[in-house]
This record gives structure tokens, sequence and C-alpha cells, in this order.
């Protein structure tokens, strides 16, 4: 099983909408892919790690889980454009994406 991370760089005037990702743009994407993706996740930052109570370096990451890279780009690329473009109704940052391979510990 593969996990894509996509994830919202806090900063000076960066903004994220956390109720639109939620209930607007993770619908969007799970009706979109359909049945290939088997979970997502959403992390809210709350705080950073920082004994002295700085503030996180990010905002928010959505979590989307599926069997193969490949089963992600055949239910994502036809509808990438779509998913994308609909970033800037909810934050006003470029988001980050990692791939990784998840694995049981």
């Amino acid at each position: 099983m593969i996990k894509v991370t996509v994830s919202y760089p806090a900063g000076a005037g960066s903004t994220f909408n956390h109720d639109y990702y939620r209930g607007t743009h993770l619908p969007l994407v799970r009706s979109r892919v359909g049945s290939a993706i088997r979970r997502a996740e959403i992390d809210r930052a709350t705080a950073s790690g920082d004994p002295q109570g700085s503030a996180p370096t990010w905002m928010a990451s959505g979590h989307l889980y599926f069997d193969s890279v490949e089963s992600f780009q055949a239910a994502f690329g036809p509808h990438a454009a779509e998913i994308l473009g609909d970033i800037p109704n909810f934050t006003n940052v470029e988001p980050y994406i990692v791939i990784s391979e998840t694995i049981d510990a």
C-alpha cells in the first residue's frame, strides 16, 4: 500500500480553510478517484514539537491511501486538473506532495 501525503506549509499570511477541505475538497477527491482510494485521513496542525511553543511549520496534511502508485496515477490522473484547480478555494499556499510506501511496524 502507498500513502499520498499532501501537506500545506504555514507561513506569514498563509491561510487554510479546514471546513472546506474536509467537507468539500476531500469528498471531491473521493468522488473522482472512486474505489481506488482505500482510506483518507486529515492531520490538522495544532502545535509544534518545540518546547518553547513555536507555531507549527505546516497547517494541515491530507493522507490518501492506495494499493499502488499505479492505481493512484490511473485514478487521479484523469481528474488532476479539476482536483488541483480546487486548491485555491481553501488555501493560498502551494502544497507539497510525498508518495511513500506504508510498512506495518
